[in-house]
């Protein structure tokens, strides 16, 4: 069985999501961020970073939430979740993975902690609203990217749309967010159906209004 150790409506959130639609056994084991649990010894011993998710996989222990969305895909071939090797369109899951881990995710981290970026506490708001803006940029290209289309990558689902709703999600309150656009909210929208966000988003305790 797996195990994922999550917070709720953090990084854990899009290997939460494959693991529900992968349909398989795991357990959700909490980290108590409001506690600092992450930075515990006891949870420094799996994930050395002292970040949330870790996955146990037998006698895999592994971390980044990315890395770990990519290793449950291609445990689990079935799932489709990512394109076999020689497809056509194993080349584009990755650009658009690294696109949203390395791009999209890091700028968001920057929006969201600001104070960590700087030892002047005058320029926080002013970094906070740069990134916001940079990052309304990337939402412009993945709604271009969307035109109509249902998935990011090829005609079914793929990490790459589970990890998507989840920035999605943590972008909700900007000042033009990602259901602002007309294809990536549409693209939400119809995500927002699938039963594995429906649960997950019920387990983490997430209103999914905004998206019917």
């Amino acid at each position: 069985m797996y195990q994922l150790y999550y917070y709720p409506l953090n990084a854990s959130m899009a290997p939460h999501f494959v693991l529900e639609a992968l349909k398989v056994d795991f357990e959700l084991i909490l980290v108590d961020r409001k506690n600092n649990a992450q930075k515990s010894d006891e949870y420094l011993v799996l994930n050395p970073s002292g970040r949330i998710p870790t996955l146990i996989d037998g006698e895999l222990v592994l971390f980044e939430s990315p890395a770990i969305c990519i290793h449950l895909a291609e445990s689990n071939p079935s799932s489709n979740f990512i394109p076999n090797i020689g497809s056509k369109n194993r080349p584009k899951f990755f650009q658009w993975m690294m696109y949203l881990t390395n791009t999209v995710q890091a700028e968001l981290m920057i929006y969201s902690y600001p104070e960590k970026h700087t030892s002047h506490s005058d320029v926080v708001s002013d970094i906070a609203e740069t990134h916001e803006r940079r990052i309304t940029d990337m939402f412009e290209i993945l709604d271009n990217e969307l035109k109509n289309r249902d998935f990011l990558v090829g005609n079914t689902i793929t990490v790459c749309d589970f990890f998507l709703f989840m920035l999605a999600i943590w972008a909700d309150e900007f000042k033009k967010p990602p259901l602002a656009f007309d294809n990536l909210s549409k693209y939400l929208c119809n995500l927002a159906k699938q039963e594995a966000i429906i649960s997950v988003c019920k387990k983490e305790k997430l209103s999914l209004l905004d998206y019917q």
